[in-house]
């Protein structure tokens, strides 16, 4: 058998910033443990959203939905909706995770503030919209990192090129 060549690494896609979210919550709703862990869902109340590609606020009405494996892993899940500044409506559903030590966590879910560097918080926000000016979100993949705050969750999101 011949052996086929060593191919080149092949280069990172490219990340170009969109803008940050800044997503204000209310009080949890206790779920409970589950099978799959423990349940949370965090009402999503307003925010902005501010950048070069978007602009405009967070609709009040959605919610994040959590899941807590471990103490050192929560799964979220978070679905609301922008108005931008145009007028347009995007859909945004963010699955993101959130990792770090247990205490770093249980201080998050107490509502208590924790530096983002302690934290591994990822997200790949999905954006939907039927306006054809923004069509471009439709057809672009996005991942962000996340910072979690007593009031608000913050996230800055990036197009890959």
């Amino acid at each position: 058998m011949t052996q086929e060549p060593q191919a080149p690494e092949p280069q990172a896609p490219a990340l170009q910033y969109a803008g940050t979210l800044s997503v204000f919550i209310a009080e949890p709703i206790d779920v409970g443990p589950t099978p799959e862990g423990h349940r949370r869902i965090i009402p999503i109340t307003g925010g902005t959203v501010c950048g070069p590609r978007l602009s405009g606020r967070v609709l009040p009405g959605g919610a994040d939905f959590q899941i807590l494996h471990t103490p050192e892993l929560s799964q979220l899940d978070a679905r609301y909706a922008l108005e931008l500044d145009d007028g347009a409506i995007v859909s945004v559903d963010n699955a993101a995770i959130r990792a770090g030590s247990a205490d770093a966590l249980g201080r998050i879910a107490r509502g208590e503030a924790v530096d983002p560097q302690e934290i591994y918080f990822r997200c790949t926000p999905r954006l939907r919209t039927s306006a054809p000016e923004w069509d471009w979100v439709n057809r672009t993949m996005f991942v962000g990192t996340g910072e979690r705050y007593p009031d608000r969750v913050v996230v800055h999101v990036f197009a890959v090129g």
